[in-house]
């Protein structure tokens, strides 16, 4: 499901059971990232997929990358494996106007 900037981040602040995953690269991710994010690359593949069967698939996943594609499709991916809720954030991280872990 897409979220609005606003909606997302509200969403999340207001959710227990929120975890937070980012889908870029770990180039991506060291230029900053959101506060908490889990990190798992959706470059990897299969290997992408080995990583989101260790989660736990109840809680509510808020999913970005640069600018809301990746995520989109990590959604999708996340929807077929069984994820109950996972959100995508549009326009992504270039848009983000929340808190940032580095830059």
């Amino acid at each position: 499901m897409d979220l609005s900037q606003e909606e997302w981040a509200e969403q999340l602040q207001n959710d227990d059971q929120a975890v937070i995953l980012d889908v870029r690269t770990s180039d991506e991710m060291e230029e900053g990232h959101i506060p908490s994010a889990v990190h798992i690359d959706i470059y990897l593949g299969q290997g992408f997929i080995d990583e989101l069967e260790k989660l736990d698939k109840t809680k509510n996943y808020y999913v970005y990358c640069r600018s809301g594609n990746r995520s989109g499709q990590a959604c999708a991916i996340m929807d077929s494996l069984g994820f109950e809720n996972a959100y995508n954030l549009e326009g992504g991280f270039m848009d983000w106007e929340g808190d940032v872990v580095g830059d």
